[in-house]
């Protein structure tokens, strides 16, 4: 766990601290750009209405002035941007979720826990927020239903875990060969897509390493025949008019086999057989 930033700092430094923290730490760039713009429009929103210049850290996240926040965003006054519904059209339920989000993260930085805030009801039945995306990959990286192929729970935790992170669709990373993964790339991991580094969390890491091994002890039976492609079956197919299939490693790991062995994999462990794309990062 990080270190707690001081509750006496500077809101605006201490919203500083939080998000490179959150981006030392590995989270999407979009995710930290709209928790800093989220904060930064918090303070402003305090700031202005007690005519005040500064607060502390603590002061800031009070439940009162965050009362006072959240509704004035849901009555459309922090908006800086007109919508297709005017000005002063109320704020979008999601826009409000990512608020409280962002607020509870910020109070947990600075040791307030007891400050977090319940969430009102998701408004996307397909989508989760970044906390639920990561308790569901760390449930598929660790729970492995009865009659389940192990090394297809991993790799199907592998690609999850890759598309949270990086915000690419299945079809873009199925491309992708060994080379693209970069786990000694210093300060932070790295996959590389299109020219492209996208930061790696820890958890995210560790999932990955888990996967290469299971694909190395795949690809020992290729004897030295290896192609290097990132996905591959893990079991061999069907023989198909009397020609049998060609030995797990040799091919690329089809877009469907991945599809379906998460759409699987999440009905067994999470009870709704969601895409993919419900791992996406929101903007």
């Amino acid at each position: 766990m990080s270190k707690a930033i001081p509750r006496s700092t500077d809101a605006l430094t201490a919203i500083s601290a939080f998000t490179e923290a959150q981006r030392q730490a590995g989270y999407a760039f979009e995710t930290v750009r709209l928790r800093g713009t989220l904060l930064t429009e918090f303070l402003d929103h305090v700031l202005d209405e007690e005519k005040t210049t500064s607060l502390t850290a603590e002061e800031l996240v009070q439940p009162e002035r965050a009362d006072s926040w959240l509704n004035a965003a849901d009555a459309g006054e922090t908006r800086r941007r007109n919508t297709l519904l005017g000005p002063d059209a109320v704020a979008a339920h999601d826009s409000q979720r990512a608020r409280i989000q962002t607020y509870n993260a910020f109070t947990d930085s600075l040791g307030l826990s007891d400050l977090r805030r319940p969430y009102p009801p998701s408004g996307h039945g397909d989508r989760l927020e970044p906390e639920q995306a990561w308790n569901l990959l760390r449930t598929l990286a660790v729970k492995r239903p009865t009659g389940a192929n192990a090394a297809t729970a991993i790799r199907t935790a592998a690609v999850a875990a890759l598309v949270a992170a990086t915000g690419r669709s299945v079809p873009e990373l199925q491309k992708l060969d060994v080379t693209a993964v970069d786990l000694e790339r210093r300060p932070v991991p790295a996959l590389h897509v299109d020219d492209v580094a996208y930061p790696l969390d820890k958890h995210t890491v560790e999932i990955l390493r888990r996967w290469l091994d299971v694909r190395a002890g795949i690809t020992k039976q290729l004897e030295g025949t290896d192609p290097g492609y990132l996905w591959i079956p893990t079991k061999p197919g069907r023989a198909r008019g009397g020609v049998e299939p060609p030995k797990p490693g040799l091919t690329r790991a089809a877009v469907r086999t991945l599809h379906a062995a998460h759409r699987t994999l999440v009905l067994q462990v999470f009870g709704a057989p969601l895409r993919p794309y419900a791992l996406l990062p929101r903007h």
